[in-house]
């Protein structure tokens, strides 16, 4: 009796044992079966302070490695503006890139997967032989949810093709001012079109299923990417449109102009959100709780992760980084939970841990901000899939994601004025002419027709950059093969009157910029568009094609110039603009944005007492197409 009763429990003990070992073997959160908010709690039950931390740093992938990423559990790199494996690298290299960095990050003791972000914001504009969309401000005059869509998804492929699945887009701002150096991340001065136009959200991200939990993030699989709603909230409104400034305007004002299209990322389950880099009646948005965790997070139940901008807790000081300090414990109080550092990590890894021990923030808003950086993670399958692979290389600069772009810009352009007078219209243009002229600047220079963000931050020029069909080439193209095209960049008015041209075509606008390096007092054409403009205007009938990122100064010049269209900045598939220029297509476009007579006016919207504009909000001539929508 005494041998069976010691033979039961000694059964009984090896079965817990057995029972202890198995329990120990199996980590819930590897488990795709028991749910995400299962994973994400069993997962952060295991976690130290040190892999908290880590999971709230994004790095520029010019500092990482993967022994960095071992060593601080670094959750989340991104590559800024220009930031690249190396000039032109293609897309294998890409894939390479990130999955090094991504070993790293599974060699650490709990294998989290790190997410790799990077600024896709008409198209992957900074990967070379990529598809350059036209930029927001163009898209913005299409009023064309479902082409967006097509767009979002289009750039999720070709991001995805790269082995980055987080993209920083889309821009939701409303422009209130044209000064603004980011005006042409906008879709429109009206919030209604912003709001219309955040379908590129499912474009990227997928659309959510029927029932979806509201405010939950989402992301439908390895062909999406995560979003990102930016930046959150006011900065299409600070005074006199300068960069990073302040938005001085009451709260119903910021909800009823500058806040709805985040509801409406949200309902359509945005994984991120960005701060602003602006300030809201003088509160850096940065450190803006009220805004951040009890508007957007506890408010809006938005449950994704909310990201900072490139140094954005730096900005909370004046002049940047005085007191880092106070700049990380404000930031990640106010409800922010992963840092875009991006480069001195150690300093903030240290400070933040010296904070938390000494309860200057708190265990549960780490808790908070690794839970939704974890519940995206989950969400999106990387721990399911954290490597990239070979198989969507095909698809940057495909002909199928060309032709949308081309489409894009056929439908974003607007035309201004044809003819000297109703009866007499300029356009369409006749393919069969004896000899025609191609200048201005910007005709053969595909590096200004996409503008900043494309290849480097700040944009560049010349045809070098990447792949794409200027405008000159786009005429060349279409013209009937006996049509001579000239072409001169800044053609002298001598050699203009004698050259017998039927007509011209003048392209001219602003050169390349990006945030506060295009804050401008003038709005100007840059030189020598102006006198490109005169010496050919004056002498034969031309077409005159504005480039930029906004309404420019035009009224002193309209009476020499016959016909005027609004190209924005196209991107590279230059020919979507002859297009409609011939009359292949019809001019369908409408001003999503006010075209102002002087600077003096700004900053002017639709609705406003003092409205007088040149051409006013949703203003926009057609033409009959010959074959198309």
């Amino acid at each position: 009796m005494v041998k069976v009763v010691v033979a039961t429990q000694l059964g009984i003990l090896v079965f817990v044992l057995w029972a202890c070992f198995i329990e120990a073997d199996y980590m819930k959160y590897k488990d795709p079966k028991v749910g995400v908010e299962n994973r994400v709690k069993d997962l952060l039950s295991r976690m130290s302070l040190d892999e908290k931390i880590g999971q709230m740093v994004q790095i520029e992938r010019k500092v990482a490695s993967p022994d960095v990423m071992k060593t601080y559990f670094i959750g989340s790199l991104l590559s800024g503006g220009g930031s690249v494996p190396a000039p032109k690298a293609s897309p294998e290299a890409w894939v390479n890139m990130v999955n090094e960095f991504q070993k790293g990050a599974l060699s650490t003791r709990l294998g989290i997967p790190m997410i790799y972000g990077i600024d896709a914001v008409h198209g992957h504009n900074n990967v070379y032989n990529t598809t350059i969309f036209p930029h927001n401000v163009g898209l913005g005059v299409t009023r064309d949810p479902e082409l967006l869509k097509r767009i979002g998804a289009a750039t999720a492929l070709e991001v995805r093709a790269t082995g980055i699945p987080y993209s920083f887009a889309p821009c939701i701002a409303v422009c209130r001012d044209p000064r603004w150096g980011r005006c042409y991340e906008s879709y429109s001065e009206d919030h209604k079109i912003v709001q219309m136009l955040t379908e590129i959200i499912p474009g990227l991200q997928g659309d959510i299923p029927a029932n979806y939990p509201k405010g939950y993030p989402y992301v439908a699989g390895k062909k999406n990417v995560a979003g990102c709603a930016k930046h959150f909230v006011g900065d299409g409104g600070t005074q006199n449109g300068i960069n990073e400034n302040n938005t001085v305007i009451s709260l119903d004002e910021l909800l009823d102009i500058h806040m709805p299209a985040y509801l409406d990322a949200i309902d359509k389950g945005v994984a991120t959100v960005m701060v602003s880099y602006s300030s809201w009646n003088d509160v850096k948005m940065h450190a803006n709780r009220d805004l951040v965790t009890g508007y957007l997070k506890e408010k809006l139940k938005f449950q994704g992760f909310v990201i900072s901008d490139w140094e954005g807790i730096d900005r909370i000081t004046s002049p940047p980084h005085a007191n880092y300090f106070h700049s990380i414990q404000a930031s990640v109080n106010a409800g922010i939970d992963m840092i875009m550092i991006p480069m001195n990590y150690k300093e903030f890894i240290d400070n933040l841990k010296f904070e938390v021990t000494n309860g200057l923030v708190s265990m549960s808003r780490i808790d908070d901000a690794v839970t939704r950086i974890l519940r995206v993670k989950f969400i999106m399958g990387l721990f399911e899939t954290p490597m990239a692979d070979l198989s969507l290389t095909n698809v940057i600069g495909s002909k199928e994601h060309r032709e949308l772009a081309r489409e894009a810009v056929r439908k974003s352009l607007v035309l201004l004025k044809n003819g000297k007078s109703d009866n007499e219209p300029l356009l369409p243009l006749p393919k069969k002419a004896g000899k025609i002229l191609v200048a201005g600047s910007h005709a053969d220079n595909l590096g200004y027709q996409c503008g900043g963000w494309t290849i480097e931050w700040q944009g560049v020029s010349g045809n070098d950059l990447t792949t794409g069909t200027t405008i000159l080439n786009a005429v060349k193209n279409t013209v009937d093969p006996t049509t001579q095209v000239t072409s001169y960049e800044n053609p002298d008015p001598n050699f203009v009157k004698s050259g017998g041209f039927s007509y011209a075509i003048v392209v001219v606008g602003e050169l390349p910029y990006a945030e506060t390096f295009g804050d401008s007092n003038n709005l100007t054409i840059t030189e020598p568009g102006l006198s490109t403009i005169k010496n050919v205007c004056e002498s034969v009938k031309c077409v005159v094609v504005v480039i930029s990122g906004r309404p420019v100064v035009v009224q002193p010049y309209l009476p020499t110039i016959e016909a005027l269209v609004a190209a924005w900045l196209p991107g590279s598939e230059g020919q979507g603009v002859a297009d409609v220029l011939f009359g292949d297509y019809g001019f369908t476009g409408k001003l999503a944005r006010t075209w102002f007579k002087s600077v003096d006016q700004l900053p002017m919207n639709v609705g406003d007492s003092h409205y007088d504009p040149l051409f006013p909000f949703g203003f926009g001539l057609t033409t009959k197409s010959t074959k198309g929508y």
